[in-house]
């Protein structure tokens, strides 16, 4: 039996380990062509986020997915600079940024808006204190005060090198919470 006659009956085989093979394989292959497309196209294996909390709302809500382009590849409008220019994402001014709170790869990203970029020494924002290095201040489209006034990113701009990359395209709504409840249920 020659290796095409081999892969016609392996194709057609009615054995529940060899059709279980055959899905596995074609599970695999999909996740590789993804991965590979979406790596060319937008820098990123894994370019896509779900979204946890409403601190984005009305503009991204929880259990949207999201995709990312790499921080590489993009350059971010801050709301300072789209106000400007008329740029917009996501239903506001300026671009919505991903990045490791504080700069921990471990932690669970950040999703929130780059509200202005600040050099250090400056105030970070009216009568705030002076930033300790250059970066970037951000806010959630849901939240009152800049991440760097709360918990979030406590008086320390976002570095660029803690970007991940920029919000892009349109949200996915609902999707992702295939990702979110076994992580919830996981949790507890």
């Amino acid at each position: 039996m020659n290796l095409k006659e081999k892969l016609v009956n392996f194709n057609k085989s009615d054995n529940f380990w060899v059709a279980l093979l055959r899905d596995v394989i074609f599970v695999v292959a999909v996740v590789v062509i993804f991965s590979s497309v979406s790596h060319i196209a937008l820098g990123l294996w894994t370019p896509m986020v779900a979204v946890e909390s409403g601190s984005m709302l009305p503009n991204i809500h929880i259990g949207d997915i999201v995709f990312i382009e790499s921080f590489d590849r993009s350059e971010i409008i801050t709301y300072e600079t789209g106000t400007r220019t008329g740029y917009t994402s996501f239903g506001d001014y300026g671009n919505v940024i991903l990045y490791n709170k504080l700069g921990q790869k471990g932690s669970t990203p950040i999703i929130h808006r780059a509200m202005y970029y600040v050099e250090e020494g400056e105030p970070m924002w009216n009568g705030g204190p002076a930033a300790p290095h250059a970066g970037y201040i951000t806010k959630g489209d849901n939240n009152i005060g800049f991440d760097q006034q709360g918990d979030i990113s406590y008086r320390q701009p976002v570095k660029e090198e803690w970007v991940i990359g920029v919000a892009r395209f349109n949200r996915l709504p609902v999707v992702g919470y295939v990702s979110l409840i076994p992580r919830k249920i996981l949790d507890m």
